[in-house]
């Protein structure tokens, strides 16, 4: 069982299956919710994720052409989730928000052209300019 929540402890949550990768995103949405990072993200299927509090959301269209809904937590303003609309299998959970951020390394990284110049991407790991297929 791999569990995780907010800062404050208001949103808590359980993934009940193994991730199906891990990657560190440099898209521009992603730079702002990681205050001009890349951000680290476990990809789970949406049945293995319980919630326990009601995270707020902020909808948006990422560059990819997707819908985005982005949620995190209204009291801390933790980043938690990260869900595509026209993706039902699986959502993005931060790994930050993780009880054991240790334990899932990124496997790649993708949008490494949104990258600004001084960013640090691990040469060891498969790389994408955007969105992998």
């Amino acid at each position: 069982m791999i569990t995780g929540g907010c800062r404050c402890g208001a949103v808590r949550y359980r993934i009940s299956a193994d991730p199906v990768a891990t990657r560190m995103c440099w898209c521009r949405d992603c730079q702002y919710w990681a205050a001009g990072n890349a951000t680290v993200n476990l990809i789970v299927g949406r049945d293995a994720l319980q919630v326990d509090g009601s995270p707020s959301a902020y909808d948006s269209l990422a560059d990819s052409g997707h819908h985005m809904r982005r949620s995190f937590c209204g009291q801390c303003g933790s980043a938690l989730f990260s869900e595509a609309q026209e993706n039902a299998d699986f959502l993005v959970v931060r790994v930050g928000s993780l009880d054991q951020p240790d334990q899932f390394a990124p496997q790649s990284v993708i949008w490494t052209d949104s990258a600004p110049a001084w960013a640090v991407i691990d040469a060891s790991l498969p790389a994408y300019p955007r969105q992998p297929g």
